[in-house]
């Protein structure tokens, strides 16, 4: 027979016992809230562009992943640090998202509220192009482009000194039944100490693609092919594998029978992050 002080907990009691829990964690929001807003003073005087930062945001994700244990699925664990992430991103400097919904509008727009909730707006767009376009007439939105684009070369956009830039690719943690899977560039306008240089990525014009050089290359980086209209030739964009250097890629295509046009860096991102099983 079971004692008294054996006895498990009532439900009141357990509940009483989440609801302090609950009100702690709206404490604590609240004081970040606090913290933001002093943040906000001090960016406000040697910041611009916009208040996203792939490189700490990657990190905060890859510490999340790996100090989480317990029943909590990490796909709500994770949703829930985008948003407040996002949120206070947003309270910071008021930005919108801009997404081509070519490839598909109901995964694309999972993948813009996961990351991003419903706090930021959203601005449809069909055409990566479109979304390049609005971004080099804003100073902090961000685009999101699926990674598999490779309609219109749109990231010739990128190669000028003043345009935006590949800052990101979504999502940062990376297993096989993500709830927002679409591999997605984010491009933007940041400040150059919010760059993270794990992966290059670079717009690419040659002469000759084939089978030949598609495999010179094959084991360098990742590429997205596009016919060039002007030349005859291909625009590529290059994501370059984490400590590979754009001369040994370009010593590749050049010893497989290409000849580049041109060359120009569009970007980065943090290498993605996959769960340890």
């Amino acid at each position: 027979m079971m004692t008294k002080d054996k006895m498990p907990p009532s439900l009141a009691k357990l509940r009483e016992e989440i609801d302090a829990i609950d009100a702690s964690m709206h404490t604590l929001l609240m004081q970040r809230g606090e913290i933001i807003d002093r943040l906000i003073a001090v960016k406000r005087t040697q910041e611009v562009g916009s208040a996203f930062r792939p490189a700490r945001e990657a990190e905060m994700m890859r510490r999340l992943v790996d100090r989480h244990h317990g029943i909590l699925p990490l796909d709500t664990v994770e949703s829930i640090w985008r948003v407040i992430i996002s949120s206070f991103t947003y309270v910071q400097a008021p930005f919108s998202v801009h997404a081509d919904l070519t490839a598909s509008d109901a995964l694309m727009r999972d993948t813009a509220r996961f990351h991003f909730g419903f706090t930021v707006p959203f601005v449809p767009h069909i055409g990566a192009s479109s979304v390049v376009a609005a971004l080099s007439e804003s100073r902090g939105d961000l685009g999101l482009i699926p990674a598999t684009s490779n309609v219109g070369a749109w990231w010739r956009a990128l190669e000028f000194d003043a345009a935006p830039k590949i800052i990101a690719r979504l999502p940062f943690i990376q297993r096989a039944d993500h709830p927002a899977a679409l591999p997605v560039f984010v491009v933007s306008r940041v400040a150059a100490d919010a760059f993270v240089k794990d992966v290059e990525m670079w717009s690419v014009r040659v002469d000759v693609w084939n089978e030949v050089t598609a495999a010179a290359i094959g084991g360098l980086a990742e590429v997205l092919v596009a016919p060039d209209a002007e030349l005859d030739g291909v625009d590529l964009l290059l994501s370059l594998r984490t400590g590979t250097s754009f001369d040994a890629v370009s010593a590749a295509l050049v010893n497989a029978g290409a000849t580049i046009g041109s060359s120009a860096l569009v970007g980065s991102h943090a290498a993605g992050y996959k769960v340890p099983r």
